[in-house]
């Protein structure tokens, strides 16, 4: 090494390195209609968690949808398991989905207009009652109010009562229980005064509660899904039906039926249905799905095409290579699914506040009811206390902000070409302080460039021919230089592992290799024919596009960058300079790289590693971030949190500041939760908050950490 590995620092290790390891198992996903908060999350992950069989249960509550690992269980079982909780769950599929949201909301907005328009005509009613009227009239409209309010409450609030029911009927309690009884309560105390000829009703104010819960809950349903998730804008991408040409002749199939090795036809302007190999002819795609680049490629004979992408040119035809949850736009949905379920530490403390807080909020109506019964003596007075009690204690707030922060930011950066497997990475992003990154294949492209003008005809045909007998990156990269000419005929070709590549050409011996092996008086990569003097063959290193304006947004960030290379100094302080990085360690193999990563977690420092070889993958998984190119090995890109889709890095920047913003956003949304609930509470407890009041204060503290949160979609 060329300098210590305490130039650069980190302070923790990632924290899932040390997690325990969750076995193998199918993925089972189940829609949840009716899950609502924090509270909800928690009892659905309890009931699936404890079957046995079951290793991992994610509920993502924007989705309305739980994620269950587990071995062969029937998925009866698991709906049985939520049923007998209280729980709706139904199997899933994509167009369920999409049924089951849409009728989420036309079922929310036709109960919110009948809430409404009975609110308004009891109001009306009402207003004979303010002002004075007595006797007869006044019980006449009191009638008129209990036939409009009461059938129009009972079935605008059905959401609440049905899940304040289940929770009940299993000797639980959700927040749709304080909601339900707030209506309840409301509407018969009403009824009474009405039988009993009493001057004072609540009709309005139960059906304006109705109507304002509706309307944060609609509005809420309308937010959250302006947010939604990446994965459902890959799910879209599918194609469920293709082109099987089989004997000559076109057959219209669906998708699932495919085979391996079945030919399937691409028609222009057709997005490829399953990965596969192209055959006979090349083919103009449009990759954007995958890196973002609106430019086609040409897609040679023999290359891959995957699943989602465009054909723009000629027609052609592909052989199927993977089918179904294999497929690379089924993995990124998966990847990006897997993301959006994990919840990162404010949401699980939101998800512990939300335990305690039903209990809580009907001890603390209880209280209320009782103090002030002792107090004045008037029942009434204290159920209208003990009813804004209930309403304006629900923690909707907490446990529906911090999960559209994460699935908003994951969205926004998936738009820019960042691919977020694991939701958690965001809260580290935004305390990285370092930035540790790989050199070749991260910022420099991976295929280096080779200058073939001093090769002669003959030269570049022999060095062509023993070019393609190895894999070595620099023989890759001058056979794909020397892609026009004619190979030579060659025998015995043998590769010689660290050295070179070797054969017989007209009784003579050719090498193609490092200028040690070659006996020549350099060092670098050339070329050596029988007892010719070796000739050199110039290698330069070409930057990934955008690394220079991405090591300059990131010092501007206040990180500091450096290099971790298992290159030779040399070429890394090469980079280095053009850079502008003067810290740099080479040399180094993929241990070495993986204890300094380690050593560094005990020195102060966050570290984001960004890495793309099987010798960053250690690296990569001890660093308390990490970022890797879509061109990485499977390996890496297992490794990384974050995956680059794109060639350019110039975006890397803002990852950062996503970062950042989502984290500060969840702390904002908390402190507004904990403010409304600071003045609120004390202000239903005291009797200064009539159930109305209570409804709309809910309703408006629920949208306004809502909004707040979406605001990070706006962040560059």
């Amino acid at each position: 090494m060329n300098m210590e590995a305490t130039d650069m620092q980190q302070n923790l290790r990632k924290e899932d390195v040390h997690q325990k390891e969750i076995p193998e198992g199918k993925k089972i996903y189940l829609s949840l209609p009716g899950i609502r908060c924090a509270a909800c999350i928690a009892k659905v992950e309890r009931q699936l968690m404890a079957i046995d069989g079951v290793f991992k249960a994610h509920v993502n509550l924007s989705r309305k949808r739980v994620e269950v690992t587990a071995t062969s269980i029937p998925i009866e079982d698991l709906i049985d398991q939520l049923k007998f909780s209280g729980i709706e769950a139904l199997a899933l599929d994509a167009s369920m989905l999409a049924n089951l949201q849409d009728n989420e909301a036309k079922r929310l907005s036709i109960r919110l207009a009948v809430a409404g328009f009975a609110m308004m005509n009891v109001m009306l009613l009402s207003v004979a009652n303010w002002s004075g009227a007595g006797g007869a009239t006044r019980e006449l409209f009191h009638l008129i109010s209990a036939a409009i309010a009461l059938p129009a409450a009972l079935y605008s609030a059905q959401p609440f009562f049905k899940n304040a029911w289940a929770a009940l009927r299993n000797w639980s309690i959700n927040m749709d229980v304080p909601i339900s009884l707030a209506i309840l309560l409301a509407s018969f105390l009403s009824l009474f005064e009405t039988l009993n000829g009493g001057e004072q009703v609540y009709f309005d104010a139960a059906l304006s509660l109705t109507f304002f819960l509706l309307l944060g809950r609609y509005l809420d349903h309308v937010t959250r899904q302006s947010a939604r998730s990446a994965a459902q804008d890959l799910s879209a991408l599918q194609v469920h039906t293709a082109d099987r040409v089989s004997d000559g002749l076109i057959e219209r199939v669906a998708t699932s039926t495919l085979k391996i090795d079945d030919i399937v036809q691409i028609a222009t302007g057709m997005r490829v249905p399953v990965d596969g190999h192209l055959q006979d002819r090349p083919m103009m795609i449009d990759r954007s799905i995958l890196n973002g680049e609106t430019t086609p490629v040409l897609i040679s004979a023999g290359e891959m095409v995957h699943a989602g992408e465009v054909n723009v040119g000629a027609m052609g035809q592909i052989s199927v290579s993977t089918l179904g949850h294999n497929s690379t736009l089924q993995r990124l949905s998966e990847l990006i699914t897997s993301a959006e379920n994990q919840r990162n530490t404010y949401t699980n403390l939101a998800d512990r506040a939300a335990r305690i807080y039903a209990p809580a909020v009907h001890i603390l109506a209880a209280l209320a009811f009782l103090s002030w019964l002792a107090i004045s003596g008037d029942p009434r007075l204290a159920i209208n206390i003990a009813i804004a009690v209930l309403i304006i204690t629900c923690p909707c707030a907490l446990g529906l902000a911090v999960p559209t922060v994460s699935v908003a930011a994951i969205g926004k950066l998936f738009t820019k070409g960042f691919l977020v497997k694991d939701g958690a990475a965001l809260e580290r992003l935004a305390q990285v302080n370092l930035c540790v990154f790989d050199k070749t294949g991260t910022l420099t492209m991976a295929v280096p460039q080779v200058a073939i003008a001093n090769l002669s005809e003959t030269e570049k045909s022999i060095a062509l021919a023993l070019a393609q007998g190895s894999y070595h990156p620099l023989s890759q990269a001058l056979a794909n230089a020397l892609n026009k000419v004619t190979p030579a005929t060659v025998e015995e070709l043998e590769e010689v592992i660290g050295a070179g590549v070797q054969a017989r050409y007209e009784s003579q011996m050719a090498k193609l290799g490092n200028g040690t092996w070659l006996k020549a008086d350099f060092c670098g990569f050339g070329l050596k024919i029988g007892k010719r003097k070796p000739r050199e063959i110039p290698v330069s290193e070409t930057l990934r596009p955008g690394v220079q304006p991405m090591i300059s947004g990131l010092k501007k960030s206040g990180l500091a960058v450096n290099i971790l290379s298992g290159d030779r100094f040399e070429n890394a302080e090469a980079i280095g300079k053009v850079l502008g990085i003067s810290s740099i360690i080479s040399e180094v193999d993929a241990e070495e790289k993986h204890a300094i990563l380690t050593e560094l977690s005990t020195v102060g420092h966050k570290v984001l590693m960004v890495g793309d070889g099987l010798n960053d993958t250690a690296a990569l998984a001890a660093a308390y971030a990490s970022i890797a190119p879509a061109s990485a090995l499977d390996a890496s890109r297992n490794a990384a949190d974050i995956v680059v889709l794109r060639e350019d890095f110039g975006d890397l920047p803002s990852v950062i500041s996503i970062a950042r913003s989502a984290v500060r956003l969840s702390k904002q949304n908390f402190f507004i939760a904990a403010c409304y609930n600071l003045v609120a509470v004390p202000l239903a407890l005291l009797g200064l908050a009539t159930p109305l009041m209570a409804a709309i204060a809910m309703s408006a503290s629920s949208l306004t950490v809502l909004l707040n949160a979406l605001r990070v979609k706006y962040v560059t």
